[in-house]
């Protein structure tokens, strides 16, 4: 049974992970060994400094103190007085490395042992040359030829300890020359493994790569196609909203238009019976002042019924050419105090290309300054954020009047239009109907986007007065 692509595939990446795998261990285990042999090569190379800096400072101790005897100068005991500092210091330091395995323990007591008979002896020289007067005596004499002999010694263990240590450090830096060449054999190794993975993988894909390349060229063709539909169908779907918004807008006004007819003609007949029976009756008693409450609300409902046809009602609209920027600056002043009260901060964004509208000005300032008082109505005092952009698209001028208050969940912007549909106690629900009556009437579109926890933008769409 012959093997697929896939199997082939994973045998090989397999196969060169099992090479590459093996390779980083004997890498790892090398770079491990060579990091213990450094060590022991640089503890040695530590080992002979110590030991040529203890040798050094026994010898400048020895000679300043030869030559205070000579020229009785006290200057020449500074580099004694230095040494009873500095070769506890040294012998300190190679204690350490004796810990380290890198010296034997017998070898430093040795070195502190003539160390310290050396140190005793150049002590005794130098308080009997100042008890005899600074003068050298025979006795001191007899005592410079043991102190020799000591510091010869000492010479003597220290040149075979630093010869030991040489000796070591040669022996390992034969070692680290294996290791590197073991390192190097490993690089070479790991080196042609990948390189017949790379060949393995191109003869693979070179065997399969036209039949995926035909694949691709037709998943990015049936992709495109795909976007294509998909950018008609949102296309076609906005037509069909804003199709549906308009036709809800003309229900709207005939469903007002009837209520009109229907409730008028009893109203009046109300109306024009109370004023009989009030102006029938001789005093103001209870029954008059019920009277006049039938006629007051018998207004109000005829009120109610006006607004409600106003604002579902094509309007006679008189045009001329604004400026949308200087319009919507125009309308912040008209709520201005309603701003400064709330203390709300106010953000424009006005596109620096000119845009302008060709609209019946006072009508449309009367939409926007709806949406705009709604927007600061929304908001909580201090922390509102009123913001308004303004974005020349095409043949479009797009106003986005956007606040950062409660916001409206999705059955609430489905209403949002509705006449007497409102969300605050003393709103009568018509305000959001009129600013829409008013756009559609310029043929214009009013979409709004909401979520309880940004808030609110309203997208207010119109003709630019060129295209007009």
């Amino acid at each position: 049974m012959p093997l697929t692509l896939q199997t082939k595939t994973l045998s090989g990446y397999f196969i060169a992970f099992l090479l590459l795998l093996v390779s980083y261990i004997l890498i790892f285990y090398t770079i491990r060994e060579l990091g213990k042999e450094t060590r022991e090569v640089t503890d040695s190379y530590n080992l002979i400094n110590h030991l040529e800096s203890l040798h050094s400072d026994m010898a400048e101790a020895e000679t300043g103190v030869r030559g205070y005897i000579i020229s009785r100068e006290v200057s020449f005991l500074m580099p004694y007085y230095a040494s009873q500092k500095t070769i506890p210091r040294r012998f300190a330091e190679l204690d350490a490395l004796a810990r380290g395995g890198r010296i034997q323990k017998a070898t430093i007591e040795k070195l502190k042992q003539y160390s310290s008979a050396s140190l005793a002896y150049m002590e005794n020289a130098i308080t009997r040359f100042q008890k005899a007067g600074l003068v050298v005596t025979d006795t001191m004499l007899l005592n410079r030829e043991e102190r020799r002999l000591v510091l010869d010694s000492m010479r003597l263990l220290i040149a075979e300890a630093k010869k030991s240590g040489e000796k070591h450090i040669a022996s390992k830096t034969d070692t680290l020359s294996g290791f590197f060449s073991s390192t190097k054999t490993i690089a070479i190794t790991s080196l042609l493994v990948a390189i017949l993975t790379i060949i393995y993988s191109l003869y693979t894909y070179k065997r399969e790569n036209r039949a995926r390349e035909e694949a691709t060229t037709k998943v990015t063709r049936y992709q495109q196609e795909l976007e294509t539909k998909l950018k008609e169908l949102k296309k076609l779907n906005a037509e069909l909203q804003d199709l549906k918004q308009i036709e809800k807008f003309a229900a709207t006004g005939r469903i007002a238009r009837t209520i009109a007819h229907e409730v008028r003609n009893p109203l009046t007949n109300i109306t024009l019976a109370a004023e009989q029976l009030h102006e029938s009756l001789e005093n103001e008693g209870e029954q008059a002042v019920m009277l006049e409450m039938i006629g007051r609300n018998a207004s109000r409902i005829d009120q109610l019924v006006t607004d409600l046809l106003q604002s579902t009602r094509f309007a006679q609209l008189e045009f001329k050419e604004v400026d949308i920027n200087q319009l919507l600056d125009e309308t912040l002043e008209l709520a201005a105090d309603r701003i400064q009260l709330q203390q709300l901060q106010v953000e424009k964004d006005y596109s620096p290309d000119l845009c302008t509208v060709k609209i019946d000005k006072e009508k449309m300032q009367l939409a926007l300054l709806n949406i705009i008082v709604n927007a600061i109505e929304a908001m909580p005092a201090q922390k509102g954020v009123l913001k308004l952009k303004t974005t020349k698209r095409n043949d479009k001028c797009v106003i986005e009047i956007a606040d950062n208050g409660s916001g409206m969940d999705e059955e609430t912007m489905q209403k949002v239009f509705e006449p007497y549909y409102t969300g605050k106690k003393n709103g009568h629900g018509l305000g959001l109907t009129n600013s829409q009556n008013i756009i559609f009437n310029h043929k214009g579109k009013i979409t709004v986007r909401s979520n309880p926890d940004w808030g609110t933008i309203f997208t207010i769409t119109l003709q630019l007065s060129s295209l007009i």
